[in-house]
């Protein structure tokens, strides 16, 4: 197989969660750029609606907007539905969305422990389920989970005062290794991005002047002395997404410019 052949993912379609901006608009437009229809599914349906134009125009691929609230089982299901109405198959699960929620360590209140988890862990948990059942009839599929750095390791409380957001994206990195081994005789591959800082709407306060000093502290921290972009992510993602990577199952990568090798 030709090189261009092993990362097209032409003819395929692609689902992804928290897809209305951030790393889940970076996957979705990785995805699309290598050839895939994108269903693209968020809370915010003009953030929605606004990334599916850009990426439809920009790549000439059908790209779905479909509104979804992961906290509530009932939106899950009729996200799914809607997915299976609008096409046959899914080739390739992207489950990005995700929350947090910062509170000292001591005082962290149990609601919010379980809203991170329901959404982090339970919705991920179930919408894998039940495309990884579409996948097994269909003869196979990718799936990628977007974990975190935070996964592998602790945290100080005054630098990330998320002890939930931690411990749930650890449960990720484990669901995907189990998962991994469990759904392999079904030629369905499993693998997760750990990604460090990235340059989204939701870290884009860090770069202005006002937060120069906490800039240049995070920067200190990373080997390659800058924030992550869309290209960085676009690459990952088309590259477990295809057959470039056709023997990987149950892998953590890391991407967060060598933060976890320091």
């Amino acid at each position: 197989m030709k090189l261009s052949e092993m990362y097209s993912l032409k003819g395929k379609t692609a689902l992804v969660t928290g897809g209305g901006r951030g790393i889940g608009k970076f996957i979705a437009a990785g995805f699309a750029e290598a050839g895939a229809d994108v269903v693209i599914t968020s809370r915010k349906m003009k953030n929605l609606e606004a990334t599916a134009q850009e990426l439809a125009q920009a790549y000439g691929v059908q790209v779905v907007p479909v509104a979804c609230d992961l906290a509530k089982d009932e939106e899950i299901q009729h996200m799914l539905q809607a997915v299976r109405e609008k096409f046959p198959r899914i080739d390739i699960l992207a489950n990005n969305a995700g929350v947090t929620w910062g509170a000292p360590t001591l005082d962290y209140p149990l609601e919010r422990w379980d809203q991170i988890f329901k959404v982090n862990v339970r919705a991920v948990w179930i919408i894998t389920q039940q495309i990884a059942r579409l996948m097994k009839e269909q003869g196979g599929g990718t799936i990628i989970n977007v974990s975190s750095i935070m996964g592998s390791r602790g945290s100080e409380e005054m630098a990330h005062p998320a002890v939930a957001y931690n411990s749930s994206k650890a449960a990720i990195d484990l669901l995907t290794m189990n998962l991994a081994v469990k759904l392999a005789p079904y030629k369905i591959r499993v693998n997760a991005i750990a990604p460090g800082f990235f340059r989204t709407d939701m870290m884009a306060y860090i770069e202005k002047p006002e937060f120069s000093a906490a800039y240049e502290m995070v920067l200190s921290g990373i080997p390659l002395h800058r924030i992550g972009d869309m290209d960085d992510m676009k690459g990952l993602a088309v590259f477990l997404a295809s057959d470039a990577s056709a023997y990987m199952t149950g892998q953590i990568l890391h991407a967060d410019g060598g933060m976890t090798a320091k």
